[in-house]
């Protein structure tokens, strides 16, 4: 396998064995299938990977990409997650996104 491009992490609110936050609860992981169909759709080499808490549940669902280091919070649904690919395809992050 190629190295990645990139390396997307999904929050999935887990605290050691114990689903605890917030992203969870507003279906983050229901991203997934969505974020890795479309990255094969636009032919993007990047992986995706569920994560543990990233303790920022008050913007969550919470998406992170490296290396670029980008945090997104507020990612709810395909509308995001294709406005945060299409910058992310140019180069540059999607601002109004942005939470760190």
């Amino acid at each position: 396998m190629e190295k990645p491009k990139h390396h997307i992490f999904v929050c999935c609110s887990f605290r050691g064995r114990e689903i605890k936050g917030k992203c969870i609860k507003k279906n983050s992981i229901d991203l997934i299938p969505y974020i890795v169909e479309e990255l094969a759709d636009r032919g993007m080499n990047a992986m995706v990977s569920s994560a543990g808490c990233f303790n920022r549940c008050d913007d969550g669902p919470v998406v992170v990409i490296y290396p670029q280091g980008y945090w997104y919070g507020g990612v709810e649904g395909e509308d995001q997650v294709d406005e945060i690919l299409d910058a992310l395809e140019e180069g540059r992050s999607e601002e109004k996104y942005l939470i760190a």
